[in-house]
């Protein structure tokens, strides 16, 4: 069924590139149409006056295999070496996300230049500067300005959330080591939540929502937001055009919506997929896969965490999840560890009884009196340290459709593959021994390591990426398809290499700078 309603744009994915895309563009005239898989986040995902760590289980589990809601689709990742996690919904992401707010460093974008592994961007971190700042305010950041990881930006909206005693034990510690140390950057939304968090002692569920920071204001600016509604396959006519976008309602009637031009913002298995599944008499490889790199290069950040047991409870409440501190002290390359580029390190509290009894740590039984013991010994007392390992691209890394196996839509089923590069694996080891330095400098009177985490792969880069070879990248430092120029790929599926850094606060500035661009405005 032909959609009499056509637009200058379709975005496939209302996750944060899909709010910011819309949001821009239909302020500036644009008759936008987001069509959403997944529903508006609901009660279910953490309900009212539950306890903390009920999120991220049953309906509101991290991963679509193990949720099963209504707008999931299996992902195959069998053969991956970590689990992967979306959300499928309004607000993507950041419906569950830590809010871990973080620009990538300059050198992120030149590792080519600077250490002569993997690709340089065709793009650099002064053309993204403009875009963090208005994304901090878009996105109500809390931030410590002066951060000398970084160059010099300005003031957040807030300042930076309270360290905390585990904190400051942290940081007297590394002062003292002479490490990098930094309040760490959270996404906290509306001056109205971050006035309500420091009313309640800034609880676990502190954290922007795209569903809240930017849909709202879409909606009532013009944008069309469609939801329940699964995007089969994009349409091309002539063949470097798109020229709209396949799809099943809600209800199960098949239509078609014609546009201008497509934004794909399904993410970095979600937009692979899509492209390959566009496979046409035009495009018999996928679409806009004339370099074969389509679903190639994917990145997962692998993460380990380092538990730092504390002698005496910390004072107060669990606290808000996002990051105490950070500490970037082993980030950048240095030659003489053996391997290239680095980890980034995020502090927070430890866990919960739930989480504390059913994580795989390496101490002992988990039942009866010794359950009941390690659990004295772990709640209130625990700090954990988050470890990012920056994984280069290794085209071997990689999404692909399973030939016989579908959705509940009748598309094909996403099969991911993924290794931890060598060099990912020497630098989570390397890390894990400085930050096991870190908490006994701070005083833990015992140190726990966790096997690398299978069910951590939530950031999904690199399988679209970006350059300026057509021969040698999917679309050019404009988000354009280099064989389809009315097509877009503004998520992190554009990205030529990870960081260590969390993506999402870059995955927005570059989508947010493709917009400007589109305009005629950057």
């Amino acid at each position: 069924m032909e959609d009499a309603r056509s637009a200058d744009l379709v975005v496939v994915g209302a996750g944060p590139v899909g709010g910011v895309v819309a949001d821009r563009l239909v302020a500036a005239g644009m008759r936008v149409v987001c069509l959403e898989q997944g529903g508006w986040p609901g009660p279910l995902v953490s309900p009212p006056g539950a306890p903390w760590e009920a999120t991220g289980r049953g309906r509101g589990h991290f991963s679509p295999n193990r949720r099963g809601g209504p707008g999931d689709y299996p992902i195959d990742d069998r053969d991956s070496d970590l689990d992967v996690l979306t959300w499928n919904g309004v607000g993507g992401g950041t419906v569950l996300w830590g809010a871990q707010w973080e620009r990538y460093l300059p050198s992120d974008f030149r590792v080519r230049s600077l250490d002569g592994v993997a690709d340089d961007w065709p793009i650099r971190w002064d053309d993204l500067a403009p875009y963090y700042e208005r994304l901090d305010r878009d996105f109500g950041v809390a931030a410590e300005p002066g951060d000398p990881a970084f160059p010099a930006n300005g003031a957040a909206p807030y300042p930076a959330l309270p360290i905390m005693e585990l904190g400051r034990r942290v940081a007297e510690a590394h002062n003292r080591l002479g490490w990098h140390w930094w309040p760490g950057p959270n996404a906290v939304g509306p001056p109205e939540r971050m006035a309500a968090a420091r009313a309640g002692g800034y609880p676990p569920g502190l954290r922007a929502r795209v569903s809240e920071t930017h849909w709202p204001r879409a909606e009532r600016a013009g944008a069309r937001l469609v939801t329940g509604a699964h995007v089969r396959r994009l349409l091309t006519g002539p063949p470097d055009r798109v020229r709209g976008v396949e799809w099943i309602d809600a209800a199960g009637t098949p239509r078609v919506t014609a546009a201008d031009a497509v934004v794909l913002a399904a993410g970095g298995i979600g937009t692979p997929r899509l492209l390959l599944a566009s496979a046409s008499a035009d495009h018999p490889d996928g679409l806009a896969n004339s370099s074969g790199l389509v679903g190639r290069n994917l990145m997962l950040h692998p993460f380990t965490r380092v538990v730092g047991l504390f002698d005496e409870p910390f004072p107060g409440v669990q606290g808000y999840w996002g990051q105490l501190l950070h500490s970037l002290e082993f980030a950048e390359t240095d030659r003489s560890r053996g391997f290239p580029r680095g980890a980034k390190w995020n502090l927070g509290h430890g866990f919960g009884p739930v989480a504390a009894a059913l994580h795989p740590w390496p101490d002992g039984e988990r039942w009866g009196p010794a359950l009941a013991g390690h659990l004295r010994r772990w709640v209130g007392r625990a700090g954990v340290w988050g470890i990012t390992a920056d994984d280069l691209p290794d085209e071997r890394n990689r999404v692909e459709l399973d030939p016989v196996r579908t959705d509940a839509w009748g598309s094909p089923v996403p099969v991911v593959r993924y290794r931890t590069p060598p060099d990912a694996a020497r630098i989570l080891a390397f890390n894990v021994d400085r930050a096991r330095e870190s908490f006994l400098a701070a005083g833990a009177g015992e140190v726990l390591v966790a096997p690398v985490l299978r069910e951590f792969g939530w950031h999904q880069l690199g399988t679209a990426r970006m350059g300026t070879d057509p021969r040698r990248s999917v679309v050019g430092p404009d988000g354009r398809a280099h064989d389809v120029p009315n097509l877009l790929v503004l998520d992190g599926s554009a990205f030529v290499t990870g960081s260590s850094l969390n993506p999402t606060a870059t995955i927005c500035a570059v989508a947010l700078r493709a917009a400007d661009l589109m305009l005629g405005a950057a």
